[in-house]
């Protein structure tokens, strides 16, 4: 093949090259759709907070078990218990299903037992127990409390729903685990300094230390010009 076959093959890879580049320029200018000035629709409720988007999510303030229990609703938790049904049995010595049977769950260890159960790695290298406190945190998101977890279901966000819902859950065994003692009050803040107000029909207030407490003599009555004071 003489150096003249070998131009015409170099000039057609070439020209083809060209015309691709051509036409890939003039489809860009042909098809650029420029940005809309406004979105053609807007989702209700949803709104990009950018300012609070790096900001750590706050966390949920935990019952005080020893009250919310006692005041729950354990047939409203029954309702609620319907819906972990589809997955979980709650019977005694009930079946596994696609979750594990949930007889006795409060205060069983997590991740183990349930009558062989496979549990997935994330809830066995989570561990510990189910207390109250974890049940509420788990119902309220499962897969963002223990991510990789089996159980999709998307989880209560009502705290009066969870509250309910574990009430039942603990009355769901043979013997209920314990209801802690409510949490003391919080202590009352200390007076200020100084002399504090006498309680009406209560004893009078201690005087400040250091302060006399002979009373004060009064004075003498005045005397009449020109005379002594009358006597009555």
């Amino acid at each position: 093949m003489d150096s003249w076959e070998w131009n015409k093959i170099a000039g057609a890879v070439l020209g083809t090259l060209i015309f691709v580049m051509v036409i890939r320029i003039a489809s860009e200018s042909l098809f650029d759709v420029a940005p809309p000035a406004k979105p053609g629709y807007v989702v209700e409720g949803v709104v990009e907070d950018t300012a609070s988007a790096s900001a750590a999510p706050v966390e949920e303030a935990m019952p005080d078990w020893g009250t919310v229990l006692a005041s729950a609703d354990v047939a409203k938790g029954h309702d609620i218990s319907h819906k972990c049904e589809q997955c979980h049995d709650l019977s005694k010595g009930g079946p596994n299903k696609i979750g594990p049977n949930l007889w006795g769950v409060v205060a069983s260890p997590r991740g183990e037992g349930r009558n062989g159960f496979d549990f997935s790695s994330a809830m066995k290298a989570k561990g510990g127990t189910w207390t109250y406190d974890e049940l509420f945190k788990f119902l309220k998101s499962p897969q963002g409390y223990i991510q990789g977890t089996k159980m999709s279901f998307a989880g209560l966000r009502s705290a009066s729903d969870r509250i309910n819902l574990i009430a039942y859950l603990r009355t769901d065994a043979d013997s209920p685990a314990p209801i802690p003692p409510p949490n003391p009050k919080a202590a009352a803040p200390a007076p200020s300094q100084g002399t504090a107000p006498a309680t009406p029909g209560g004893p009078a207030a201690a005087p400040p230390a250091g302060s006399s407490t002979t009373p004060t003599k009064a004075p003498p009555a005045a005397t009449p010009q020109g005379g002594t004071p009358k006597k009555s």
